[in-house]
């Protein structure tokens, strides 16, 4: 008989009230209530399997995005968030416009105390852009 981890360790799923929230630019992020009742917090979210293509030339542009945010009452659920970044996949967006875009999603539906985006592009035809939007720590 095969067992599963969660069976070995005794792992129970632990059921969690999410809230479905559809962002500015048509995209669905899962949300859940800020655990900590007293003090802040800093989440860090890095995300190395970035991709967008290219408006002009439909290329896969590749980047590293971090996110860095202090919630107030809600946090961003983490499978969300990854199924919401791959939706970027096969749109095209110039690297300003999606790291914009990404903030402004999480500004609107997030609402959180501070929020930090920066897209790290890969290097193409020698350059190497990297764009930050809101408040670096």
């Amino acid at each position: 008989m095969v067992e599963t981890l969660e069976g070995l360790y005794n792992l129970k799923r632990k059921e969690v009230e999410l809230t479905r929230v559809r962002s500015p630019s048509g995209k669905w992020l899962e949300l859940f209530g800020n655990p900590a009742k007293d003090g802040d917090f800093t989440i860090e979210v890095t995300f190395p399997e970035f991709t967008c293509l290219c408006p002009r030339t439909s290329q896969p542009d590749f980047a590293t995005i971090f996110i860095k945010y202090i919630p107030d009452k809600y946090c961003v659920e983490l499978k969300s968030l990854k199924y919401y970044l791959n939706s970027f996949r096969n749109e095209g967006h110039f690297h300003e416009e999606v790291t914009n875009l990404i903030y402004g999603d999480l500004e609107q539906v997030l609402t959180p105390k501070s929020l930090y985006v920066e897209g790290r592009f890969n290097v193409r035809g020698g350059t190497h852009p990297v764009i930050k939007v809101g408040k670096d720590w």
